[in-house]
């Protein structure tokens, strides 16, 4: 029992840290008066933000309202599933009669989901991540590039260092297109093959919602902060390091966006998400995370977590995918991941 006292203290130690660095990101997602600034900075940035809120909100999750508060409603008074006491019961004691009615209702309902409900969510799908990157390229320019925050020396090191390689060496020319269109078509791959891995978590046993709501947290914080680090020329094996290296504070940052899959539908948490995620894209791009972060180790003596392979199995499943592809392409996208 003795030899175990100081693993015991070392997980708690590493346990109240890890919460601290939630608690900090968090925090920073919710700072949402970055928006209201950014919005007051790039008139073009205040128009798209409001039309992802006019789609998303008043027209998608208007038309939800109106379904269920209207359309069911008065379904249910022209085709009740019960005989009314003013209705013949010579007619009410036919029960075919009740169970047609019921799957007129039903098909009715359905009618309106494939010529209305289906057509709006795949073209919000498709226009809300067209506008959310206009919203972080709108963004990223009124932050504008000020100079650095002054730190003391220590921090100020710990900051660079911090800066996950932004700007860092790429080839010229040809080569470094490659490069590139390499990292996107990866990036790709890899986030749709985590996005499956949320989607199957959903179905465990007893611990599904939970892994399910730290994963989605996961895949929407790296998508918040992707927006950033493209514009800021980051590497891509520099961000899964950085983000896997800080998975506790990213953890944070992306439980806001998520929460309404805890309390409502799929469709309706979609259209709150879909409001809410330009928000925290923008409190991303506003964001210092790097030295929220150096902060907080400088107190813990520059004490980390270790890297968490987040994306290990995701990067499995890529790689086996990238298999059938032509072996040049492999072979960019595999040289690009190891660099």
């Amino acid at each position: 029992m003795e030899a175990a006292k100081p693993l015991i203290n070392a997980f708690r130690t590493k346990s109240k840290q890890a919460t601290l660095l939630w608690l900090e990101g968090f925090r920073e997602a919710c700072c949402l008066h970055r928006v209201l600034i950014l919005c007051h900075r790039s008139r073009k940035l205040l128009i798209r933000t409001g039309q992802c809120f006019l789609l998303n909100g008043f027209i998608f999750l208007g038309s939800i309202i109106i379904l269920n508060s209207v359309i069911v409603p008065a379904l249910h008074w022209i085709l009740p599933d019960r005989c009314p006491e003013f209705s013949s019961q010579e007619l009410c004691s036919f029960g075919g009669i009740l169970k047609f009615y019921s799957f007129l209702r039903l098909g009715l309902i359905q009618i309106f989901y494939v010529t209305w409900f289906y057509p709006l969510y795949v073209f919000s799908i498709i226009l809300s991540n067209i506008w959310y990157n206009d919203i972080a390229k709108y963004g990223f320019a009124a932050m504008g590039r000020s100079g650095p925050t002054t730190l003391d020396p220590v921090r100020q090191n710990e900051a660079l260092a911090l800066q996950i390689g932004a700007g860092t060496e790429r080839p010229t020319g040809l080569g470094g297109v490659m490069i590139g269109i390499g990292e996107q078509v990866y990036s790709l791959l890899l986030l749709s093959c985590f996005f499956l891995e949320v989607y199957v978590t959903g179905f465990i046993p007893y611990v599904g919602k939970a892994l399910n709501f730290l994963l989605l947290s996961w895949m929407y914080a790296y998508y918040c902060f992707e927006y950033k680090w493209n514009f800021s020329e980051v590497r891509l094996d520099k961000r899964l390091d950085f983000f896997e290296s800080n998975w506790a504070f990213f953890a944070g940052f992306g439980s806001p966006c998520v929460l309404p899959v805890l309390f409502f539908s799929p469709l309706v948490s979609y259209g709150f998400m879909a409001i809410l995620f330009p928000l925290f894209v923008l409190t991303a791009t506003g964001s210092e995370a790097e030295q929220v972060i150096s902060s907080q180790r400088t107190k813990w003596g520059d004490a980390g977590f270790g890297r968490l392979p987040i994306f290990n199995a995701a990067d499995t499943l890529s790689m086996r995918v990238l298999s059938l592809f032509p072996q040049e392409s492999q072979e960019l996208l595999q040289k690009k991941k190891d660099s």
